[in-house]
């Protein structure tokens, strides 16, 4: 029934060649957006932001078990909060997985079954027996990432001989050489620094119970199953470069630890400095826990007492990220108030919300409050002269504003009128002009870094966990245009134009474009389209409506779209996901931008996410559908499943009812005054 309401909700008329509504039907959509929006004003803050958890695997509860019996100060009432949680999330097949709907995967099953070890359950326990036969069928520790043996090292579970070396010496190379300490990406940087100290005083203590992973080692532990595998198709090759150059150091550390290395104290020293000099301004170091937790365990292999000030507050700031209740304890990996509200924002604001309403106005204020006037560790991969500006994703981290958020804010900041308008304009003028220095070599943006692509980094052995660049990507590139596209940048300007190739360039086979920081192919291609929308491009040329032909050859019978994280891995499982809103409101908004809403596939996303809508305007959503590390860790965003549909449903209907003001222009006259240089 909603779907044929739906599908007749207009119709054209040939001598005027637009839509009239009846108001029955416009009535559905309109009552859609407006419990959508009182549901989100519900969700703010007394302080003004918005905020959704981040929901992950159980690795991160997993690890901080581990960390609790590292230091033997295990609390067994919180312990068994975090056992439950564990077990809530075992895999019927007795593995843990690292995405909904996922797998059972390596890392996340062994760090679970360790946990769970630790924390007392017997190995005859039926739920362990399973575990541990998914970890060998795994492939036991052997398969482990580095960073996670590298917790089991810490524990006496795991030879150092065979963690790969991470030698602090490092940040000691200037950056004139090849490859140095800021060709990693920011938050490899933020990894790197306290696990070489780490990898230096290798401070193991083993547990209390004299526990043991030795069953899930499969053929035991021998030099030919522990040592880092080489490359078998080549002889001579980066990644047996490195691991002959892992052997080396190897030589190093007898000598540093016998004090022969002339440069180890030095390096340890810089390291020890860079790190407590990052905590300052942040919720922790790089405000995200693995970099957290790995600088705390530094802090006490460098002998910091229990009391000393950087060891509690660096625990503090961890312990801020759990969410402890009467009978289980899950933990965040970082907070995300400043990309969630302004996604809010711009939403809300987008949707008809009144620009000067006090929800929006408070939270337009709060992100101005949250501008970062200080010259971080951007400035090492970009010296540009600019003012320093941006903004983080965390409440603080000085030091990391990145490109995405930035971006973020700004479209939400073109909206709405603050307290002072001289103040919210400066503001916004240090972002943009901060945001386009940001842009790459071959015409694409990043999120932290500019330039971040040496791909030898990749080779090296801690490099596992598929994450030491930071390159370009389309889904972020395509969001700068759709900002400079309202700002008034036409498609001739140079930057826009070298993006507009970098789009071209890296387009799929198929039509779609690779979604770095959102599964997946969905996230990227839609970004795209409604970047080159609000630019006004030809949405009619060839490489584009194949850009349109994919989103509709991936909808689903029941009208919505959905995509795993399977696609990282393998790209044949493009589209082929459980229909979440989230996903479908980035399809619908992707469709709308060739302007055209009796697409029969536009109506059928939009009845999708009106029939789905819970009566209290929100959505229901359990799918991942963030990313973080390609293959290796994913998130899924609380406040996607209802922010997204009310800026799809928004889109739609100015769609329809053929709305054009502020489609390219600011609000409240400030083209005018921030567009210097557009033209």
């Amino acid at each position: 029934m909603v779907a044929r309401i739906i599908l007749g909700m207009a119709h054209v008329e040939p001598e005027k060649d637009r839509f009239t509504l009846g108001s029955k039907e416009f009535g559905l959509l309109e009552a859609a957006i407006a419990r959508a929006q009182r549901h989100l004003l519900s969700l703010q803050k007394p302080e003004g932001y918005w905020i959704g958890e981040l929901i992950v695997d159980v690795t991160l509860v997993a690890d901080m078990v581990a960390y609790w019996h590292w230091v033997g100060k295990v609390d067994p009432e919180w312990q068994r909060k975090a056992v439950n949680h564990i077990l809530s999330l075992q895999l019927p097949d007795g593995g843990w997985n690292i995405y909904y709907g996922g797998p059972a995967e390596v890392n996340a099953t062994i760090k679970a079954y360790l946990a769970l070890k630790l924390a007392g359950l017997p190995v005859t326990d039926p739920r362990m027996l399973k575990a541990r036969e998914v970890a060998l069928r795994l492939g036991g520790v052997p398969r482990m990432n580095t960073f996670a043996k590298l917790y089991l090292a810490l524990l006496g579970l795991f030879p150092w001989e065979y963690v790969p070396t991470i030698p602090p010496e490092v940040l000691l190379i200037g950056k004139w050489f090849h490859v140095n300490f800021w060709e990693m990406s920011n938050w490899s940087r933020a990894m790197f620094v306290p696990l070489s100290i780490i990898n230096h005083f290798k401070p193991t203590r083993p547990p209390r119970s004299g526990i043991t992973l030795d069953e899930l080692y499969p053929e035991g532990k021998t030099a030919r199953v522990l040592a880092l595998p080489r490359d078998p198709d080549k002889l001579f090759s980066w990644r047996n470069f490195f691991i002959w150059l892992d052997r080396v150091h190897k030589l190093a550390e007898w000598f540093a630890a016998h004090n022969l290395h002339p440069f180890r104290k030095r390096a340890l020293r810089k390291a020890e400095q860079w790190m407590i000099e990052r905590f300052d301004g942040s919720d922790g170091l790089g405000a995200i826990f693995p970099a957290m937790l790995y600088s705390v365990i530094a802090l006490r292999a460098l002998g910091y007492p229990d009391d000393h000030p950087e060891v509690v507050r660096a625990e503090r700031e961890l312990k801020k990220l759990e969410h402890e209740t009467e009978d289980s304890v899950r933990i965040e990996p970082c907070f995300s108030p400043v990309w969630d509200t302004a996604i809010t924002l711009v939403c809300l604001a987008e949707s008809g919300v009144s620009p000067d309403h006090p929800a929006l106005v408070r939270g337009a204020e709060w992100l101005l409050e949250r501008e970062i006037r200080f010259r971080g560790d951007w400035q090492y991969k970009n010296p540009a002269p600019v003012e320093p500006s941006g903004w983080a994703f965390e409440f603080n981290n000085k030091w990391n504003p990145d490109v995405d958020d930035t971006c973020m804010v700004l479209l939400a900041l073109r909206h709405i009128p603050t307290s002072d308008h001289a103040r919210r304009d400066a503001a916004f003028r240090r972002g943009l002009q901060w945001m386009l220095t940001f842009q790459c070599k071959d015409g694409g943006w990043a999120a932290f870094d500019k330039d971040c692509t040496k791909n030898i980094l990749t080779k090296v052995p801690f490099a596992d966990h598929n994450a030491m660049l930071d390159p370009e990507c389309a889904d972020i590139t395509g969001r700068v245009l759709e900002l400079l596209g309202y700002l008034g940048y036409g498609v001739d300007h140079p930057q826009v134009e070298k993006a507009i190739q970098f789009l071209r360039a890296n387009q799929e086979p198929d039509g779609s474009w690779f979604g770095r920081w959102g599964v997946n192919y969905i996230y990227g291609t839609w970004q795209v389209l409604r970047g080159l929308r609000a630019l006004n491009y030809n949405m009619a040329e060839p490489w584009l409506q194949k850009a349109r032909a994919w989103l509709e050859s991936v909808q689903h019978e029941d009208g919505g779209w959905g995509e795993r994280c399977n696609t990282y891995d393998d790209p044949v499982f493009k589209g082929r996901g459980p229909s979440t809103a989230s996903q479908t409101a980035w399809a619908v908004m992707g469709l709308c931008a060739f302007g055209d809403p009796s697409m029969p596939s536009v109506r059928r996303g939009i009845e999708y996410l009106i029939r789905t809508q819970n009566p209290d305007g929100s959505w229901s959503e359990m799918e991942t559908t963030g990313t973080g590390f390609p293959k290796v860790f994913y998130l899924k965003y609380d406040m996607y499943r209802n922010a997204w549909p009310l800026l799809a449903l928004a889109t739609y209907k100015k769609l329809l009812v053929g709305e054009k003001k502020s489609s390219r222009a600011l609000h409240f006259e400030m083209v005018e005054r921030l567009t210097v240089g557009s033209k």
